[in-house]
Parts: C-alpha cells; sequence; structure tokens
C-alpha cells in the first residue's frame, strides 16, 4: 500500500455549533438523515478508515462503528483543533477532513485532491469564489507544526494551511457541493417536501 493510499477520512463534527442554537450540528436531520452520515458516507468510499471527531453525544456516533475522536484540547478551539486529535490518536499517514455539515460533498475529493497535491503537505477545497479549508487533504508530517501553532493561540485554519506551504484545489466545476448548512433554516431550505 502506497503511502498515499493510506488515508483516514474525518467527519468534523466536534464544534459549538452556535449559529445552531449550540445543538449538535452533526445530528440535525436532513431527509430523515443525519448530517454527519451523508458526509461519511461519501468520505468511506474514497478511504482507508473512516473517523469522527466529536465532543458530545460520542455514544451516538460510536454507535456507527466508527472511531470517535474528542479534541485533547479544552473549550473546543476549532476545527484545527479536532484534526490534530484526530493525528494524535491515529497512525494514518494521509487524513481527509470534511465537515459535518456539507453533506453535497463529491466523490472525488480523495482522487482529485491526490492528483493536485503535488509535494504539498496539505490541499484544500476551492469552488470558484471561495476557500474550505475544513475540506482537506493533510499529512501527519503537519502535527508538530499544528501542535505549535495551537500552543500559540492560534485558531485560523487557513492561515495555518497556507503557512504549511498548501495550495487549493479546484472544484469550480462542482460549486454546489460545497454548501455547508450552518443554521436549522439553512437545514430546512434543503428538506425534500411532499
Amino acid at each position: 500500500m502506497s503511502e498515499i493510499s493510506n488515508i483516514t477520512g474525518v467527519v468534523l463534527a466536534g464544534g459549538k455549533a452556535s449559529r445552531m442554537g449550540g445543538k449538535d450540528k452533526g445530528l440535525q436531520e436532513l431527509n430523515g438523515k443525519p448530517l454527519w452520515q451523508y458526509v461519511a458516507r461519501t468520505l468511506q468510499k474514497q478511504v482507508t478508515t473512516l473517523a469522527v471527531s466529536a465532543n458530545r453525544n460520542i455514544a451516538t456516533y460510536q454507535a456507527s462503528g466508527y472511531a470517535v475522536y474528542p479534541d485533547r484540547l479544552a473549550d473546543y478551539p476549532g476545527p484545527l483543533a479536532g484534526m490534530l486529535s484526530v493525528m494524535q490518536q491515529s497512525d494514518a499517514q494521509w487524513f481527509l477532513f470534511s465537515p459535518c455539515d456539507t453533506p453535497f460533498i463529491p466523490d472525488c475529493l480523495a482522487a482529485r485532491f491526490i492528483e493536485k497535491r503535488e509535494a504539498s503537505p496539505v490541499v484544500w477545497a476551492y469552488d470558484g469564489e471561495r476557500d474550505h479549508p475544513t475540506i482537506a487533504l493533510m499529512s501527519r508530517q503537519l502535527m508538530p507544526a499544528l501542535q505549535d501553532y495551537l500552543a500559540s493561540g492560534e485558531r485560523r485554519v487557513m492561515v495555518f494551511m497556507r503557512q504549511a506551504g498548501g495550495q487549493d484545489v479546484d472544484f469550480s466545476d462542482m460549486k454546489q457541493s460545497f454548501i455547508n448548512m450552518n443554521t436549522i433554516e439553512e437545514i430546512q431550505k434543503m428538506q425534500r417536501h411532499p
């Protein structure tokens, strides 16, 4: 197995979800299925193993049979903390991250990231208008730099990835795949109505 084929897919479901009134965003249902399960199903087809980064309702996520990794840093310090915690608890060489609120991510994420990553330790999705730094393929070699970055009090994902020499990967041909749902109202708009 080549190093790049040893990929752990990670559903990022550990945030505060402040724009959802503090509800566990990953467990909010879209057309009868929790958001995180859409992401898990798509990632699972593209990776060696799958895991969930979660800080609440851990037993609910564990019931899926996937490994569940809570943050090792206190107070929900953001997606980078979830990414670091997964790296610390898994022995994979590469991690394909996606937040739980992006249920339409494409089946070609890993393939396109691998194709474009060249010598970069991290690549992320760009939809033609904006970057999606939490939809990313990251090498475990970034773990020490990420630890130092978070220890310094920094939390900005895009800043870290640019400092690490990362690059974006163009998904402008599938912009709709990167719609994310930050509020209950956004989820309700996407529900199928009979």
